[in-house]
């Protein structure tokens, strides 16, 4: 079984955020980027049944200039078999989306997993729009997954209850906290990532669908008023008249 785990590289939960003087462009200076961590998720569950099933390959895949490769050689590390690098700034999700599938169509993965989202950009939209390039069934936000034969079985929360669907492979599946425990690359996983392979290869998409004209930091939380408990009166009014909620 073939494993194809989408890897995005993206700035560490603790890093401030800040913009170059153009507001182009995040300012890269000083910042750690790591594994998205739902990638991690991912991979790891797709480490788990290969290591259950036997046999099969893991391979992970990342769009993005040549910063990106110390976040490749980390999953690496962690277990993957292979990387594959495309070798383009990921301007937007269909651009993202596009390379991943022209890829997996020639390379016919069984299993395409992705996270729910990159913590940076949390758009979610990456893994749905390669199964529809692709025309294979996709599972959003799953919690579990199992595969026996050619089926997966999946989980996934929904309002009020658990949701459980079957699919026939090939299909994408998007990974949400509690699919799997990250792992932590031990010294043997971190000596061998430095002879994997790691495949560069040139994106197919000529021209970029998006354009990031600027960048801005939200807005500062204004100061926090403290009302007097014995006037009421006084808060009724701010939130008619400021906040405007009543």
């Amino acid at each position: 079984m073939k494993f194809l785990v989408c890897i995005s590289n993206v700035p560490d939960t603790t890093t401030k955020i800040t913009f170059t003087p153009d507001g182009k462009a995040l300012n890269t200076a000083g910042v750690q980027f790591i594994i998205n961590p739902y990638d991690e998720m991912a991979l790891t569950r797709a480490l788990e049944i290969k290591e259950a099933q036997g046999s099969g390959t893991v391979t992970v895949i990342n769009v993005g200039t040549a910063t990106t490769e110390p976040t490749l050689r980390k999953a690496l590390a962690i277990g993957a078999d292979d990387a594959i690098r495309v070798n383009a700034e990921p301007v937007d999700a269909l651009f993202v989306a596009t390379e991943i599938a022209n890829i997996t169509k020639a390379e016919k993965y069984d299993v395409i997993l992705t996270g729910r989202e990159s913590i940076d950009y949390n758009s979610g939209q990456v893994m749905g729009m390669i199964a529809e390039l692709m025309g294979i069934p996709s599972v959003a936000v799953a919690t579990k997954l199992d595969i026996s034969g050619t089926t997966a079985t999946l989980e996934r929360e929904i309002d009020g209850g658990k949701e459980v669907v079957s699919v026939s492979l090939p299909f994408a599946a998007s990974a949400q906290k509690d699919m799997a425990e990250p792992r932590i690359p031990n010294m043997r996983g971190i000596m061998s990532a430095r002879t994997k392979p790691l495949k560069v290869v040139e994106p197919t998409v000529a021209d970029k669908p998006t354009v990031a004209l600027s960048h801005q930091n939200p807005p500062a939380k204004s100061a926090c008023k403290m009302i007097d408990a014995e006037h009421p009166e006084e808060l009724i009014k701010l939130l008619h008249t400021e906040a405007k909620v009543i």
